[in-house]
This record gives structure tokens, C-alpha cells and sequence, in this order.
């Protein structure tokens, strides 16, 4: 394994911004998150948003998040099946740590901040971020892929139809399949550079990067990327679905599942940080064209927002210092090698 030498980090994986910063952000937008829906309910009448808070049972709750579990594991593992492809000797312990730490740094806009993930990366074995760097193309254009095939499937077996859902499937599958053509993606740097001029070095990056996705070319590397990416997505789908039926709201499976991977691809179009606001707006007025009223709706969206978005949060929050501390002294350990 080669050493790295630069002692400088790059800029897209400088030094992250404190604990105590990390979880202020967090928690400023979980309020402002809290805030808008209480907003919503209290429109509605408090009695009746709380009323229909308390059908659920902690046994329910608890299935929600072992759902979201089952995605944010499926999905770790599709990391580690993306850097064992790339040539990094990497065990399923350091990709699931560095895979779920990383969701700490979802409250950055655009989720930039999880390109912490590279820095331990070369912390551990080396490898320097323009080496590194397909691994989050990856990771971005596969989960879009998958959702954009259950968004596909749901807007065919939904009994009653997703008005809207066609431009954004088509726009989430075209960013996966530039993504996971190393030339489609060289040419389109190449052109996005020659049209600004400016940052060759970047650029320079960028297309190294490209070049570097023919690694996950492979038949079988992409069917396996989809499988778990469908497959965790999947999951949290189903524990929309189950979230409605326990609040009394007569949705479709499929229904549900669309409504859910919608709201969520809708939400990182806007780039704000986890999706907020978009992801919350659209899952409430999908909801309220299926007939669900706003005592239902706006508790629902607030309870399956909690168990995925900022159960992730939580738990890269936790991890996150786990794996500070576990790169540290892995990069010590390189050093005096």
C-alpha cells in the first residue's frame, strides 16, 4: 500500500468542523425541522396531531428504525463492495464505520461534509481523495439509480398514479447513468471546463476521477450496487407504508413507497442539507392529493423523518469520533511504518 506523502489534506477533505459545531447545526435544523411541522399541526389543532402521535406503540417505533437499520447496513455494505473494487484493502468493520460516521456530516448542504469519508480513508491506508474520489460518485449514483427503479415500479403499480414523479425519475436516472460512464463523465468535465475557464486544477481532479469508474463498469458490480441500494431503499418504503396504516390512512403499498422515494429525491434537489423542507413539503401535499388529511399527514411525515433522516444523524454522531479516533491513530501507525 502506498504511503501518502502530502502532509497537507486537499480542501474537499480539510479538517472537519468540531463535535460541539457538528451537533449544533444538527440540532438548529432538527428545531427548525420541529418547528415547521408543529407549525403545520398547530393549523390543524394540536389535539388531533398529538391524538394520532399516540396510536403508535414503542414496538412500532422500534420496527421503524429496524427498517432504516436495514438500509443504512445494506448500503454500508455496497460501500464496501465499492472500495474492494477500487483495490482498497479495506475490512466490513472500517467501511461501516467510515459509511455510517459519515452520516453526521448529512447536515452539510448538499452533504459535502461526507467526504469526511475520504480523509479517514487516507488516514488508514494512504490513498489520496483524487484516488478515492469514485467512491462517492459511486455511492451518489447508485443510490439514484435504485431509487429512481422504485420510483419507476411505483408509478406503474400504484393503483391511483404519482402526477409529477416522470421528471424527476427521468432526471435521477440520467445523473446515474453520466455518473457511471467514465467517458460521458470525462467529456462533461471536460465541457463544463472549457465553458468556465477557471479551477483547471479541479477540473484536472475530476476527470482523473472519471477515468478511475471503469473499475465499476462490471455487470456484476453494478447489479450488486442496485440490489442492496433497492433493497435498502426498499425498507424504508415499507415503513412508510406500515407508519400510515397504523395512523389510519387507507394508502397503497406502492402508493406509499412512490410517495416516500419522491419526497426524498425531491428534498436533495433543493440542496439544502438532509433534504429539509422540500422532502417534508412534498411528502405532506402527496399525501393530501391521496385524500389524507393534514392531523394525519404532518404527524406521519414527522415520525418517518425522525426514524430515517435524523435516526442516521444520531447515529453518525456516535460513530463519528469512534472513527476520528480509529483513523488517528491508523495514520500514526502508517507514519512510523
Amino acid at each position: 500500500m502506498t504511503q501518502a506523502t502530502s502532509t497537507t489534506p486537499p480542501a474537499a477533505t480539510a479538517a472537519p468542523p468540531s463535535r460541539l459545531r457538528d451537533g449544533v447545526i444538527a440540532a438548529g435544523l432538527l428545531g427548525l425541522f420541529l418547528l415547521g411541522l408543529g407549525t403545520l399541526a398547530a393549523a390543524t389543532g394540536w389535539h388531533e396531531s398529538l391524538a394520532q402521535l399516540a396510536v403508535l406503540t414503542v414496538a412500532q417505533v422500534g420496527l421503524l428504525l429496524m427498517l432504516s437499520l436495514v438500509n443504512y447496513l445494506l448500503r454500508a455494505v455496497r460501500w464496501h463492495l465499492f472500495t474492494r473494487t477500487l483495490g482498497l484493502r479495506t475490512t466490513m468493520s472500517q467501511s461501516l464505520r467510515h459509511f455510517v460516521g459519515g452520516f453526521a456530516m448529512t447536515v452539510t448542504p448538499g452533504r459535502v461534509g461526507e467526504l469526511i469519508r475520504l480523509r479517514w480513508i487516507r488516514r488508514e491506508t494512504g490513498w489520496e481523495p483524487e484516488r478515492t474520489a469514485p467512491l462517492v460518485l459511486m455511492d451518489r449514483a447508485a443510490d439514484l439509480a435504485a431509487m429512481a427503479i422504485l420510483l419507476g415500479i411505483a408509478v406503474t403499480f400504484s393503483t391511483i398514479g404519482l402526477t409529477g414523479a416522470l421528471p424527476v425519475l427521468l432526471l435521477a436516472l440520467a445523473a446515474a447513468y453520466v455518473a457511471t460512464h467514465p467517458r460521458l463523465l470525462a467529456w462533461c468535465v471536460t465541457r463544463a471546463y472549457r465553458t468556465l475557464g477557471r479551477w483547471p486544477r479541479t477540473f484536472g481532479r475530476l476527470r482523473q476521477s472519471a477515468r478511475a469508474l471503469r473499475a465499476f463498469s462490471s455487470p456484476g458490480a453494478l447489479t450488486a450496487a442496485l440490489t442492496l441500494g433497492a433493497a435498502g431503499w426498499l425498507a424504508e418504503g415499507v415503513a412508510f407504508f406500515l407508519l400510515l396504516s397504523w395512523m389510519g390512512a387507507d394508502v397503497g403499498l406502492w402508493t406509499a413507497i412512490g410517495i416516500f422515494v419522491f419526497s426524498t429525491l425531491a428534498g436533495g434537489l433543493t440542496g439544502a442539507p438532509g433534504g429539509m423542507g422540500g422532502a417534508e413539503a412534498a411528502m405532506i401535499a402527496l399525501l393530501q392529493l391521496q385524500g389524507v388529511p393534514l392531523e394525519i399527514s404532518v404527524p406521519t411525515t414527522a415520525v418517518i423523518r425522525l426514524t430515517t433522516l435524523w435516526f442516521a444523524i444520531l447515529l453518525g454522531l456516535l460513530l463519528f469520533p469512534v472513527a476520528e479516533r480509529q483513523s488517528k491513530r491508523a495514520a500514526h501507525d502508517l507514519e512510523n511504518h
